[in-house]
């Protein structure tokens, strides 16, 4: 069974486990719940983006055999703007995820805490939660396989796994598929809701996920003969990803509007109205989320720092798994003792708002550059479509600045 599912899934799943998480969850949460079905078309446009990005950085690392970081370091020659363009890099990526990892984490533990309530234990008049440990260690064991084939069968089966807990669970609810269409096809911005949009598409357009493609599709496929199935792969894998979040609209859009706090909440109203296996299901898939998010995470940090300071390295090598293993401690620790790293995690935002039109026009120039790219180089039909994705991305830049500062 999982060796089938391998043949259909392969680097995507990464991309779709990474941004499939806790915050996308509870984004799409808010926007069922407050705005129904109206914000669909917002998801629906960001999956295309996302797949039209993350195919570009597959073919920079497939034809150049270049991480995405790497090939940023070759084409920047000016020495200031390529070491101030690493420095943005790192700092929102690589310290970003470091904050993430928190959510990620405690995002699963709040995951099974629907299924089991109790995940903390007294010292005293302290309260220590144990799950995040329990959970850091289980991601440990993982992503210490040193293995992209194993760990890549293991994110299949959550991947899989979370996509049918929420699709499971927006079926349960009896959606209204005339409402589903036109929150596709209308368009529609309902007041206040500004907001919520950009928060839908900056956690599925994801920075750090063009720089985790890149590096994986080589891990996967030699050279030039995995460039159809790295299309197909995408289109499958983020499709999905695409999908759950859809399920998790549609599902928090039949419950009563009322203010969603979290998906203890959400679970909790599910339960009256659509049975325990709704609230179950829900649970299942928030921890799937998480601790997929939680090993792509530290995953794509070191591969961001691995190409952005020239590491010539393999992935076996003391600094790339010291790298995972410091930002997956410090997710567990900010976790466990609820500290919330909620400063960082915005300075993260923001500069991951800031970073990625600028990612996307340098990838935008990588995949047009003769030199590198050969005979593969972006035809003029995917250079207008990345251009306007650039401009979205320029546009989200500009008013998540200014949004987080009002």
């Amino acid at each position: 069974m999982i060796k089938k599912l391998t043949s259909y899934f392969g680097p995507g799943t990464f991309v779709a486990a990474a941004f499939i998480g806790p915050g996308t969850i509870t984004i799409c949460s808010i926007a069922g719940v407050r705005f129904g079905t109206d914000l669909i078309w917002a998801l629906v446009l960001s999956i295309i983006a996302t797949i039209v990005l993350q195919n570009m950085s597959a073919k920079v690392g497939l034809v150049t055999q270049k991480d995405l970081g790497t090939a940023m370091r070759d084409i920047v020659n000016q020495p200031f703007l390529k070491a101030l363009l690493m420095f943005l890099v790192v700092v929102a990526i690589v310290f970003g995820n470091a904050a993430y990892e928190a959510g990620n984490i405690s995002g699963a533990v709040m995951g099974f805490s629907v299924i089991y309530a109790k995940t903390q234990i007294s010292l005293g008049d302290f309260q220590l939660d144990y799950l995040p440990l329990i959970i850091g260690v289980i991601c440990f064991f993982i992503l210490n396989l040193n293995s992209y084939k194993k760990i890549e069968k293991v994110l299949i089966v959550l991947v899989v796994l979370m996509s049918l807990s929420f699709l499971t669970t927006a079926l349960i609810t009896q959606p209204d598929y005339l409402a589903l269409l036109k929150g596709v096809f209308l368009f529609k911005m309902p007041s206040d809701s500004l907001t919520t949009v950009l928060a839908i598409v900056g956690t599925t357009i994801v920075p750090y996920n063009l720089f985790l493609h890149s590096s994986i599709v080589q891990e996967k496929w030699q050279g030039l003969k995995g460039l159809k199935l790295a299309k197909l792969d995408s289109a499958i894998a983020i499709g999905l990803g695409g999908l759950v979040s859809i399920a998790v609209v549609v599902s928090a859009s039949r419950l009563p509007k009322e203010e969603l706090l979290s998906i203890l909440d959400m679970a909790e109203t599910l339960e009256p109205l659509y049975g325990v296996y709704a609230k179950y299901l829900l649970g299942f898939g928030f921890f799937a989320a998480g601790i997929t998010s939680t090993l792509t995470a530290a995953l794509a940090a070191a591969y961001v720092l691995k190409g952005c300071l020239g590491w010539k390295i393999v992935k076996s090598h003391p600094k790339f798994k010291w790298t995972w293993r410091l930002i997956l401690a410090l997710g567990v620790v900010f976790s466990s003792l609820g500290i919330n790293p909620i400063e960082l995690i915005q300075i993260a935002q923001v500069s991951n708002a800031i970073l990625l039109p600028f990612i996307a026009i340098i990838l935008l120039i990588i995949v047009s550059n003769q030199n590198l790219m050969g005979k593969h180089k972006n035809t003029w039909v995917q250079n207008v479509m990345g251009l306007l994705i650039v401009l979205f991305c320029l546009f989200l830049s500009v008013k998540s600045f200014f949004l987080m500062y009002e």
